[in-house]
Order: C-alpha cells, then structure tokens, then sequence
C-alpha cells in the first residue's frame, strides 16, 4: 500500500495518575530523522523513543511532542534552600560592611536568587514511563499512519494516471513507427547511393555507414525497456513495503529512455508524444517525493 510521508497524530496517556499528551507530525524527507521533544525528567527516554520509531516508519521528517498535562497531585514540589539563603545573607552582609553601607538585602531580591527557591520533582520508575510513554507514542503513530495512508491512496491514483498517460503516448509513438521507418529507409537507400559514388570509400566506410543511421534510427529496445518500467512502476504501486526510493530509481530509468527516444526519432508528431511523456514524469517523479 502506497503511503504518504506527511500525516499527523495525536494520542494521550497515563502515568501515576498523571495525564500526558503525544504528538507526532510528519513531513517529506530522504531518510527517517526523528526530533523528540520531552519534559525535563523524561529527557533520558529520547535514545528509546527513536529507535522504537525507526521501527515503526522508515521515511520522513517527524516531530514528536510530549507534554505533561499535570493536575494537583503531578505538580512538582516547590521548596526553599534555607542554608542557600542564609549564605546569600551573610555574604551580602559582608558586601555591605566593606562598602560601608547601609543598604540590605530584600525579601523580594533574595527570592529571586538561584538556588533559594527550586522545584522538587517525584522520583519516577523510568522503565514504567517508558513503557507508558511507549504505548502512547504508537497510538499516535496508528493515527499518523491512518492519514499517511489515506493520503498515499489519493497518491497512487494519480500516479496511476501519470502512467496511463505514458502508456497512451507510447502506443501512439508506436502507431507512427512504420510510416517512419520507411522514410528512413528511403533517406539509407539514397544515402548509399551517394557513398556508392564516392570512389575513396571502402565498402567497409560504406557499410559502417549504414549501420550507423540503422542504429540511430531503431527504437524498438526503447519501446519494450520504457514499457517494462511503466509495468514496474504499477507493480510498485501493489506493494505493501515502503517505495519511495525504488520508485524515484525506476523514475530516473523511464526519464533515459524517453530521452533517447526523441533524439533518435526527430519527427514532429514523435516530438510531441516525447513531450508529453516528459510532462507526464515530471509529475509523477514530483508526487514519487511524497512517498514513503
């Protein structure tokens, strides 16, 4: 099944009556590249998390959030360092006896100093929120994988329409092969008659000659190669696997025999099929950008 990679998910968890939240949001990228963000005590499960996701999605670029939806009972304890504080008044004391002067240290100025006043936080079984924190993320990830797919379907149809497209061109370059064969014939005949009355040619010149403007203009291995990668870009449409990359490499394949179609057959009414393969693959290597 063809997936997107842009999607979004979210789920909610539960850890010692404290309510947390996962998001995950998903966007194009060439490989798997996972940005975590976690509340402070829970920085240490970051490792985990992303090589529990390497698991779950091999492409794209995802941001997960974890926010702590504390109540009363999951706020962190508020204390106050005593001894902090009485070391932050003797030393300001004995600032003021060296400057001689009569200021002193206020309440309001004291409780803004660093170390008087901290949060305590509860002491947690790490490997209990991992696990919850674990259980929370792929719900997250079933959600973003729901749309990816949902998305990947729109995909896949017009990829198959792409393909269509370039099928239809193809069959009807073939339709003007006989009549453009029997020009080039034509054009081979005259050609050796004029070779023929070249008397410094060799008949080996002579018959290099012709098979140069032979091969240039013969097609049918660029037919039967440009028809078995459209055939292998729908059979890439069926698979369950991820297929962005081969899709992209079986792109790259379509794009050089195109080419050489319209450099060795330049006729008019080729050119435009040509063209309109190459407008058609511009679209599908665009959306193959998008894919999984």
């Amino acid at each position: 099944m063809v997936k997107s990679m842009t999607g979004f998910g979210r789920a909610s968890g539960v850890y010692a009556d404290e309510h947390f939240a996962i998001e995950v949001v998903s966007v194009n990228h060439r490989f798997l590249e996972c940005a975590i963000r976690l509340p402070g005590p829970w920085a240490v499960l970051e490792p985990a998390l992303k090589e529990h996701l390497k698991g779950r999605l091999s492409r794209g670029k995802l941001n997960v959030s974890v926010r702590r939806e504390r109540g009363a009972a999951g706020r962190p304890a508020i204390k106050c360092d005593l001894k902090v504080a009485e070391e932050y008044v003797a030393a300001s004391r004995g600032l003021v006896n060296l400057m001689n002067s009569t200021e002193r240290l206020s309440l309001d100025t004291l409780a803004r100093l660093e170390g008087v006043f901290y949060q305590e936080e509860e002491e947690h079984d790490i490997e209990q929120v991992l696990a919850a924190v674990t259980a929370t993320l792929d719900q997250a990830c079933d959600h973003l994988e729901t749309m990816r797919k949902r998305e990947g379907e729109a995909l896949a149809a017009d990829l198959r329409e792409r393909v269509n497209e370039m099928r239809a061109a193809v069959a009807e370059v073939e339709t003007q092969i006989p009549a453009l064969s029997e020009q080039y014939e034509n054009r081979l005949r005259e050609r050796m008659g004029e070779l023929a009355q070249d008397t410094s040619l060799t008949q080996e010149r002579i018959a290099l000659e012709v098979a140069m403007m032979a091969d240039k203009t013969a097609v049918n291995e660029e037919i039967v190669r440009l028809k078995a990668h459209l055939d292998h870009t729908e059979q890439l449409l069926e698979r369950p696997e991820p297929i962005g990359r081969e899709l992209n490499f079986v792109s790259q394949e379509i794009q050089r025999e195109v080419n050489t179609l319209g450099s060795k057959m330049r006729d008019i009414g080729v050119t435009r099929e040509v063209l309109r393969m190459k407008s058609e693959l511009e679209k599908l290597r665009e959306q193959a950008q998008n894919i999984e």
